[in-house]
């Protein structure tokens, strides 16, 4: 682990960083602010940390007065300049004179590259982004419910966590990370379509606070409806688990009760510890496992679904009973095993039948491994990024028993606890060979153990909350099933899935209800699987069968006029649309703008990784005639941006255009300021 402390820059006075882009000269970096030659030092030192790989320039600041300053690269070929990673030099100076800059850099772990690689790949903003949900009953005050998660930022240092842009990414823990925390009134916001259109929004895992918080309703007596307050998080499974948001949940409820501020430092053990704990560890016994375990040439159960590439998706849900949910869990333990080794069974049972199969067949599916069986002292009380799939393969026998497909997949599920740090594209690495993979997931959720004296303490001030229940991610699975207990003891499944396969699944969803119902009824120890199978038949239903994949939707981004130009030749500025802010304030912001340029909003671009160069291009491509009718091209985005503004501007400068990007520390400013600086730093252009 590699450790840095960098200076601060002054507080309260925005910087401004214009990068001038051109065909062959070296970049040229204008500077609008308070700025001294420490900083630019400690900023460039900072690039050689957490990018280890980038061109080893130097640079020499040139000041032409109070806030005025040029920053000239001097050293490096001139083919290098597209290796130099400005966008990120420009945001980590603006994100510096907030107060917020990279103190601590590591490299991330291989289950955080596999979660990471998923999103990068996928067009879908809201791909490997899950939320949690509760109601909130009784008072509420807002001002210290801000507070307190504000508090709970300055003290996880997971949520400051931020990956790099690099093709091998690291992460950066940021000193400072503000969270985004949206109240609502009742009735401004329809519950599921607030839901869906956060999910959309997306995450970007490149930019600090991989958690947002939205609060709809509240107040001092609670809802004047008399309906609960609901609140939703938002995170980033690269960065969070849902353990870990049950985790931050209660630091939430200590703050909330304290009165919005958590007593004590910073939270130890951390991610930093666990990274440093995961780079000691030998995976030869790891290896050995889950290669020993090979099935061979055994007859397996294809796989049934395949990813259809739709942004579309659906959930299904049923519950069962509190009795229902006892009985099971008796049951369950009869044999040696739990709730969540009996869902397992039924899954096997399900996709054996579904794929029709006949005679022995071996059945694979994933499992979420919490993570948190692992010999790393504290690991209970760490969030981060943690549970993560791991394959499970079974034989799946109609001639034997219940009992039997039960204890091998408990002494699976036991042998494999030790290895639960290891990620799936290692364990692939290891088997290799053409095997079909597993096309679905099964979570079986278990929440840290609630503290009962702030439950005592939320009651005594006329609180009543409930469990976080989690509404299913977009993930490399085509389905997800996941069983969580609600708050009065019963066992819920949800199921997410894409809407195509509605039907099928909810056939699915619908058996696994009857047969967790129905083993604890009538199975006993020498039921075989066989007669379960019948049961099904018996109860009616078809056999789901291969759903073929659905071509995907193209298109790109088009751009948004949000002010005409002045005159023919006067330019366009295109402004990145930047996560939390709304259309209104660009609004503001064009009617405010002094200059007689064309100003256009541009579809967000992620702020690193694969997809944001395809996201840059796609955005690039949709300005069209735009670009070649102009005589002037500026790209522009708010702190955080600056690594996407300058992908675009390379764009126009590889068609021949001298482009500028702008970075804007938008931090306690509006939307005037913001177009008198825009305008200014456009209109520098030498």
């Amino acid at each position: 682990m590699t450790t840095s402390r960098f200076a601060r820059l002054p507080q309260g006075e925005p910087i401004t960083v214009v990068v001038e882009l051109g065909p062959s000269a070296l970049p040229v970096l204008e500077l609008h602010g308070p700025v001294e030659s420490i900083h630019i030092e400690a900023a460039l030192d900072s690039i050689a940390t957490c990018h280890p790989h980038a061109p080893a320039w130097t640079a020499d600041l040139e000041s032409r007065g109070p806030g005025q300053h040029t920053l000239r690269f001097t050293d490096g070929a001139h083919d290098e300049q597209s290796e130099f990673p400005l966008g990120a030099l420009a945001d980590l100076l603006t994100h510096a004179g907030r107060g917020s800059f990279m103190s601590r850099c590591l490299p991330a772990t291989p289950l955080q590259r596999d979660l990471l690689a998923d999103a990068d790949t996928h067009p879908d903003p809201g791909r490997q982004v899950e939320q949690a949900a509760w109601d909130w009953h009784g008072p509420l005050d807002a001002g210290r419910f801000t507070a307190a998660w504000h508090s709970v930022f300055a003290h996880e240092s997971v949520l400051r966590t931020t990956f790099d842009d690099q093709p091998e990414p690291g992460l950066v823990v940021h000193d400072h990370a503000d969270p985004e925390v949206v109240r609502l009134p009742h009735g401004t916001a329809e519950w599921h379509s607030l839901v869906e259109a956060d999910r959309r929004r997306g995450i970007d895992p490149r930019r600090p606070a991989p958690l947002r918080v939205t609060l709809l309703g509240g107040g001092p007596a609670g809802s004047a409806t008399g309906a609960p307050a609901r609140v939703l998080l938002t995170y980033h499974h690269a960065l969070l688990d849902s353990w870990s948001v049950r985790l931050l949940v209660r630091e939430f409820y200590r703050a909330y009760l304290a009165g919005g501020e958590l007593p004590g430092g910073e939270r130890r053990p951390d991610m930093t510890d666990y990274v440093t704990w995961l780079g000691q560890q030998d995976t030869a016994a790891a290896e050995d496992f889950f290669t020993s375990t090979d099935t061979g040439d055994l007859l397996a159960v294809p796989p049934l679904f395949t990813d259809t590439g739709s942004r579309a998706e659906g959930r299904s849900r049923l519950r069962l009973t509190k009795e229902e949910t006892a009985a099971l869990a008796n049951w369950a333990a009869t044999w040696g095993g739990g709730e969540s080794i009996a869902l397992q069974a039924v899954w096997a049972l399900l996709l054996y039948r579904a794929g029709r199969a006949e005679g022995p067949s071996q059945v694979r599916f994933a499992t979420t491994a919490a993570g948190r069986s692992i010999l790393f002292e504290g690991v209970e009380r760490t969030p981060g990024a943690l549970a993560g799939p791991l394959p499970q393969s079974v034989l799946v026998d109609p001639a034997a028993t219940v009992p039997q497909l039960i204890t091998d997949l408990r002494d699976r599920c036991l042998n494999q606890a030790a290895y639960e740090w290891v990620s799936a594209s290692q364990i692939h690495s290891w088997t290799g060979g053409p095997r079909p993979p597993a096309d679905t997931l099964l979570t079986f959720e278990a929440p840290p153990r609630v503290l009962p004296e702030l439950e005592a303490g939320l009651a005594a001030a006329g609180i009543q909350v409930e469990p976080p229940q989690t509404l299913g991610a977009r993930t490399a699975y085509p389905v997800m099933l996941t069983a969580h207990h609600d708050r009065s003891g019963s066992l819920v499944l949800t199921a997410s899935y894409d809407q195509v396969r509605l039907s099928e699944i909810t056939e699915l969803l619908a058996h696994a209800a009857l047969l967790l119902r129905e083993l604890p009824r009538g199975s006993g120890q020498h039921t075989t699987l066989g007669e379960v199978l019948g049961l099904l038949t018996h109860m009616g239903g078809a056999a789901v069968g291969p759903v073929e994949a659905e071509p995907e939707e193209s298109g790109g981004p088009l751009p948004t006029v949000l002010r005409h130009p002045a005159r023919a030749d006067a330019g366009a500025v295109g402004l990145l649309q930047a996560p939390g802010i709304t259309r209104a304030f660009y609004d503001q912001l064009a009617h405010a703008y002094p200059g007689p340029e064309e100003l256009l909003l541009l579809a967000p671009v992620p702020a690193g990784g694969s997809r944001a160069d395809v996201a840059a291009r796609a955005v690039y491509d949709a300005l069209g005639s735009r670009v070649r009718s102009h005589g002037g091209l500026a790209f522009a985005g708010f702190s955080g941006d600056g690594a996407a503004a300058c992908a675009i501007a390379r764009l126009a400068a590889a068609d021949g255009h001298r482009p500028l990007a702008v970075v804007l520390d938008a931090s306690g400013t509006g939307p005037d300021d913001l177009a008198r600086r825009l305008a200014s730093a456009v209109a520098s252009r030498t």
